[in-house]
């Protein structure tokens, strides 16, 4: 009787150890190849993409996206790390295919990288056809700010387009919010009868830097209805900005000075590099404006040349909000 119950309990004993064993076995990661596979189509510069989820390999070539990607731990497989500031933590990892930067970039190793995902713009927006070309089956995403755009808007939609392709949808909401709440508070801080210019320095240089078209600071005058105290005619969107005399800025005597500092970026260690601050600060021609005399100064972060992002823009706002506020 006791060998007949042990052979009728044996078969169940073993089911329930392979069970358990299943039930214990780790998932697999949400980025591996062996997590659910689907698709999802987004909507980008050039049209509709359809983008396989969740992505296994990406290729992060646009600025505006890095930090993002880093604050999300979504690892690229290969990316511009050259063009990375400091401040990412991906920028020293060796385990990501460094791709170079713009000017000398390693193209072919965009194939290499095998690649599902790649998320193109900013300085790599010109050779979205070479790297289609270098990676044919890949999904490539190009989410620049459409000129003509509100940039708020424009940042926010590349947010939420990245949080619908990595799940990060929570996430890209809260960003978004924090952009809308600083510039609200930047907006209501500000008083409409200062005067405000807009400059960018490299190489102990000033450049001038026009409102709604110019280079990173050009949009905010329309996006918080800034007041600009000065107007250059045929003013571009050069990234040095235009050539603009201490003089010339002197003259329009404003009330703020809203400052990018180029080299900051990518020169700090370089014994050649001449702060913002002492540019503008220790000009004597500039010492009775409003803006020297006063303090009221406003320099974007260090790393901004290389780090256009929303969280940048986000902080750069909070910044002008809590000092427009303290000035009144």
């Amino acid at each position: 009787m006791n060998r007949l119950v042990g052979r009728l309990l044996a078969p169940a004993a073993a089911l329930t150890l392979l069970l358990t064993g299943c039930a214990s076995a780790p998932a697999a990661p949400a980025n591996s190849p062996s997590a659910s596979q689907g698709t999802v189509t987004v909507s980008d510069n050039k049209g509709n993409v359809t983008v396989k989820t969740p992505p296994t390999a990406v290729v992060a070539l646009d600025n505006r996206t890095f930090q993002t990607l880093a604050d999300w731990d979504i690892k690229p497989k290969a990316a511009a790390r050259a063009l990375m500031p400091s401040t990412n933590k991906y920028a020293k990892d060796d385990s990501i295919v460094d791709l170079g930067n713009h000017m000398e970039p390693k193209m072919e190793l965009i194939t290499a990288a095998e690649p599902d995902l790649i998320i193109t713009g900013q300085r790599f927006s010109a050779k979205y056809d070479d790297i289609a070309s270098r990676a044919p089956g890949a999904a490539q995403v190009l989410l620049d700010p459409r000129e003509g755009q509100p940039l708020d808007a424009e940042l926010k939609r590349q947010t939420t387009t990245l949080g619908t392709i990595f799940g990060k949808e929570t996430e890209a909401t809260a960003l978004n919010a924090k952009l809308d709440s600083s510039i609200a508070a930047a907006k209501a801080a500000y008083n409409p009868s200062q005067k405000v210019v807009a400059v960018n320095t490299s190489g102990g240089k000033i450049g001038y830097i026009a409102p709604t078209v110019g280079r990173t600071l050009g949009p905010v005058f329309d996006l918080l209805g800034l007041t600009h105290a000065l107007d250059v005619a045929g003013a571009s969107n050069n990234h040095q900005g235009d050539d603009i005399s201490v003089e010339t800025i002197a003259a329009a005597n404003p009330d703020w000075i809203l400052v990018m500092d180029r080299d900051a970026a990518i020169k700090a260690s370089d014994p050649t590099y001449v702060p913002a601050a002492k540019v503008l600060e220790d000009s004597k021609a500039l010492a009775n404006v409003p803006a020297v005399a006063k303090g009221q100064i406003i320099y974007m972060a260090p790393d901004t040349y290389l780090n256009e992002g929303i969280q940048t823009y986000t902080t750069f706002f909070e910044n002008l909000a809590t000092r427009f506020a303290a000035a009144k």
